[in-house]
């Protein structure tokens, strides 16, 4: 204010009661007799927040990307460079292979994410979806992967009927439940119920593992964000 008031203009971020403000103050002249100030404040809150996760989200996408891509390097390398072993070139290239598919995958979901971005993208595929059957399509499609860890998969599900695209509604279940099963404890358990209440639908997926640390919690629905 004191800047505007000496004849210049001045601006500033300001942080108050959780939001973020931007002033702008412009002097003004009063017939020769001083300046006064105009004062412009603009929250900008929502564009801080939404520029902070697009820097997180741009960071954990390249580290997410390098990760398979360095290792696809490394054994290539080695392979190569004939520095591999004749009875380890088979290890190698199924390592390759396997996180080549790992990264075409994390290519799949990016190109997911865009498109789920454009309004009206999915709309126009909407069907009628018995929610009941794909979560029981789940539960049998990773009902070896949980028997070989130990984990005990159960599915108790109400018919109950929404509009949705059924790939994207498939693969949001199989994830929830898939990640209950890997970060869950030998002898543990994985639960997928859906329930028709006063509320509406409502489909849990839970499990005894290990959880997310509080301090995760507020995060898990950032785009890439790794606990």
């Amino acid at each position: 204010m004191e800047k505007a008031l000496a004849g210049s203009k001045a601006e500033c971020r300001l942080e108050h009661n959780g939001r973020i403000y931007h002033l702008t103050v412009n002097p003004v002249e009063s017939d020769n007799s001083g300046f006064g100030a105009v004062v412009f404040i603009v929250d900008i809150t929502e564009r801080e927040l939404s520029d902070k996760m697009r820097r997180e989200f741009s960071a954990n996408v390249s580290h997410e990307l390098k990760t398979p891509l360095t290792s696809i390097m490394g054994y290539a390398e080695i392979i190569s460079n004939g520095i591999a072993q004749k009875g380890d070139i088979p290890h190698f290239a199924g390592m390759i292979h396997t996180e080549s598919a790992r990264l075409l995958t994390l290519i799949e979901d990016i190109i997911k994410l865009s498109q789920l971005d454009e309004e009206g993208q999915l709309q126009d595929r909407f069907e009628k979806i018995e929610l009941s059957e794909v979560c029981r399509n789940v539960a049998d499609e990773l009902a070896s992967k949980a028997k070989s860890l130990g984990i005990t998969l159960s599915c108790s599900c109400q018919k109950a009927e929404i509009n949705g695209f059924k790939p994207v509604i498939h693969e949001m279940i199989y994830n929830l439940c898939d990640n209950a099963i890997i970060y869950n404890k030998k002898g543990g358990k994985a639960d997928i119920t859906l329930e028709n209440t006063e509320k509406g639908i409502v489909l849990t997926v839970s499990d005894n593992g290990i959880g997310i640390p509080p301090e995760h919690q507020s995060r898990v629905f950032e785009r890439f964000y790794r606990v």
